[in-house]
């Protein structure tokens, strides 16, 4: 994939992270700003989700650490460590009920 087709890939799923937790109905802020996605929780942490265009992954950091998502072109997934079990959305619903205190679903793109 080369940059511009990781770019387009990156800014169609941070839409689609804002659009899950539109839809979503959980108590999480989120604020858009320069390749950065801050969703922020009622007791004030945070997860930052941002682009790493030189290395095409999306990073997540979150309380419970610091986590860099691969994209999976055959399984169309960003995964973590090369486990298509462990996508992007999947990790993102872990990370925020942990941070929330409450069960969040996501959904996925």
């Amino acid at each position: 994939m080369n940059e511009s087709e990781f770019n387009q890939l990156a800014e169609a799923t941070m839409i689609a992270i804002e659009e899950a937790i539109d839809a979503s109905g959980a108590d999480i802020d989120y604020d858009n700003a320069g390749d950065i996605l801050t969703l922020e929780f009622a007791d004030g942490s945070q997860i930052i989700i941002n682009k790493q265009t030189p290395l095409s992954q999306i990073w997540v950091a979150a309380k419970s650490g610091g986590y860099h998502f691969d994209y999976d072109e055959v399984n169309q997934v960003w995964c973590l460590n090369a486990d298509i079990d462990r996508d992007l959305f999947s990790q993102l619903n872990i990370y925020c009920s942990e941070q929330s205190g409450e069960t969040v679903r996501l959904g996925s793109l």
